[in-house]
């Protein structure tokens, strides 16, 4: 019998961006404790290395100066998906949604515990190929959210089934 905890979108959901979260935080507690004091290293040669990075802005290192907005803005998209989350009738939503919300908890959460402070914190960057800024499985988790968000949407599947 399979388990009802995966037959609710909502809580695939957060099972979803939990694991994101996790994963997140323990790449980035290697990262600092690996490649903080080793530099690039080539994986695939010049194709993909780890490269250690504090960014104190948002994608491609954007609006460095405004980091306590953007970690607002992180908020704002968290409490927007719980609030929204209960709704949810498909499940490749909730999939979209919790890669978003793990993503998004793994980057504020480095806002609000690392250096130089509360809500003003870097994010963690490691992973780095040829002509992209150097980004983390929190940030992959959202391109990917947006990927499938994109084919949902030209699928024409809708995170809401409409009332009957």
């Amino acid at each position: 019998m399979r388990s009802r905890f995966f037959t609710s979108p909502w809580r695939w959901l957060y099972l979803v961006a939990w694991i994101v979260w996790i994963f997140d935080l323990a790449t980035k507690s290697w990262a600092i404790s690996t490649l903080s004091t080793r530099g690039n290293v080539k994986v695939l040669g010049d194709f993909l290395q780890l490269t250690f990075l504090r960014n104190s802005g948002a994608a491609f290192s954007i609006a460095t100066e405004l980091t306590f907005f953007i970690t607002l803005f992180a908020f704002a998209v968290i409490v927007a998906i719980a609030y929204y989350s209960p709704r949810l009738t498909s499940r490749w939503w909730a999939l979209v949604l919790g890669l978003v919300l793990g993503g998004a908890l793994g980057n504020v959460t480095d806002r609000i515990f690392r250096a130089p402070g509360f809500m003003r914190g870097h994010v963690i960057d490691w992973i780095q190929l040829p002509q992209w800024p150097v980004f983390n499985l929190a940030d992959s988790a959202i391109v990917v959210a947006a990927g499938i968000a994109v084919a949902l949407s030209v699928r024409n599947i809708a995170p809401i089934s409409p009332a009957r």
